[in-house]
């Protein structure tokens, strides 16, 4: 499913045009985005929880080469699932 596919079924199952639902769709992204550059988490109970990390800069190899390569820090986005969608899912 992409961004298209989930504003139509969030538009047919609400029963609100495909505007509204890009629009309700485009402010929880634009929030739990929001929210994450601060540095705090996002819950969703029953779904799940969105969460930054800082990764610490380290050293890593070339694959083909073999050779030594540093690895920038940088922060990384986790999701972990919830109960309710786990449940769901299984």
């Amino acid at each position: 499913m992409n961004k298209g596919d989930l504003i139509d079924h969030m538009a047919e199952s609400a029963g609100i045009t495909k505007a509204q639902a890009t629009d309700a769709l485009n402010a929880l992204t634009g929030g739990v985005t929001n929210t994450l550059k601060k540095g705090d988490k996002v819950s969703l109970v029953g779904f799940g929880t969105f969460s930054s990390s800082r990764r610490a800069a380290r050293t890593g190899r070339n694959p083909q080469t073999g050779a030594e390569i540093k690895i920038a820090a940088r922060t990384v986005v986790k999701f972990k699932a919830g109960k309710g969608l786990t449940e769901a899912v299984n």
